[in-house]
């Protein structure tokens, strides 16, 4: 018996219907080929894929959020991507092997077991490009750059750009001395913001008191380009490696300014997003009209280890969907004429149709005792015969 309301689909899970499938598709290609004009060549990772592959790196961000089920062939537990990252950093690291910087590029859909609070979808369409085999900040930069590109190819303006670094507040957590469980607790609050939850522990906590308020002072250290001389104050009897990371934060903006001096660009210290995965800078794109980051990314170092080779990297990525949607409102595809042709069983009329088809124009030719005719499928013209030819005329 058929089950009432089949044609429903499970919460967040959706299909793509033409127009909107034609807009995405036309997008898709631009992008990729975007990112090959930047050198990025395109690979393709398999949707299922073995669990332990799927979750290098970041089991702790990607274990509740990824589908699991059991290899009937092999008894081994398989999942369902729910980030292409560590796939494509399986390809750089075991497949391809080079030496030489890689620069790797995907696109497909990913699956999540839960949806995000502000965008409901589980089934996101993850567009991305990887730099792998370079550790200096010129890489970290040109990643950056070419995700803003994207944007921009994609429509969208008044980007704004948001910069934190990972390696300041782990760098802090070991000079604390910090325990397993305490930087967990920590981290949680900070996530949260909830400044005074964050006094109340970091009081419950034997530290320094110049690191406990270093630590209290770090969810302060939001805004513009003047954090990075505030943040400079506050870290001054900071070690090394936190003076470090906030030196390299400092250049990859100049160098980001540089190139875009009317980018809007902002600092969140305290943001860890990816904490457990990202090894160095993290960075976000903003639009005023959605509430959560459009496309995001960062440095992960040493994520192919487990494929056998520790490589630096850096990337970013993006909801396909999201984009095309987002797009869609500012720019307008460019629409072909589309030509109705009659159903009539004439060779002319048939050379003609493959005549047009071959200069790329559209022609959608009518059926036997169909319902609708050339308005009803979107056409702008139509052929007419005249005479022993057929011509395209306007739609009347």
């Amino acid at each position: 018996m058929q089950q009432k309301d089949s044609w429903l689909l499970p919460d967040g899970i959706d299909e793509i219907l033409p127009e909107e499938a034609k807009y995405l598709e036309s997008l898709r290609g631009k992008l990729l080929e975007l990112f090959a004009c930047w050198g990025y060549d395109l690979v393709i990772p398999p949707l299922i894929d073995f669990l332990d592959s799927l979750l290098t790196g970041s089991a702790h961000d990607l274990d509740l959020q990824t589908f699991k089920l059991t290899d009937q062939v092999s008894g081994e537990m398989l999942g369902i991507r729910a980030d292409m990252t560590p796939q494509v950093a399986r390809i750089d690291a075991h497949n391809l092997k080079h030496e030489w910087p890689t620069r790797l590029c995907y696109v497909g859909t990913i699956l999540h077991t839960r949806g995000d609070p502000l965008h409901k979808t589980r089934s996101p369409m993850q567009i991305g490009a990887e730099l792998y085999g370079h550790a200096g900040k010129e890489s970290d930069v040109e990643v950056i750059r070419l995700m803003l590109e994207m944007l921009a190819l994609t429509g969208l303006r008044d980007v704004h750009l948001d910069l934190g670094h990972v390696g300041i507040y782990r760098a802090l957590s070991a000079q604390a001395g910090l325990t397993d469980l305490q930087e967990s607790e920590l981290f949680d609050v900070l996530q949260r913001k909830a400044r005074p939850e964050l006094q109340s522990l970091l009081d419950s906590y034997e530290l320094d008191a110049e690191l406990k308020l270093m630590l209290l002072k770090l969810p302060e250290l939001n805004g513009g380009k003047e954090v990075i001389n505030k943040a400079r104050a506050v870290f001054s009897k900071a070690n090394d490696d936190v003076k470090t990371a906030l030196a390299e934060l400092e250049a990859i903006a100049e160098q980001l300014t540089t190139y875009l001096p009317s980018l809007p660009m902002s600092f969140d210290l305290a943001e860890l997003r990816g904490y457990h995965y990202h090894t160095g800078v993290i960075f976000a794109a903003f639009v005023p009209s959605v509430g959560r980051e459009i496309a995001r990314g960062g440095r992960y170092d040493n994520i192919g280890a487990i494929f056998g080779r520790a490589r630096p990297a850096t990337g970013f990525s993006a909801d396909l969907k999201l984009l095309s949607s987002l797009g869609k409102k500012v720019v307008q595809m460019n629409s072909k004429e589309r030509i109705f042709a009659p159903f009539c069983d004439d060779s002319v009329l048939a050379e003609k149709i493959r005549d047009l088809r071959a200069q790329q124009q559209a022609v959608v030719q009518q059926l036997p005792g169909q319902t609708g005719g050339a308005k009803e499928l979107g056409c702008t013209s139509i052929l007419e015969q005249d005479n022993q030819s057929w011509v395209v005329r306007p739609l009347a």
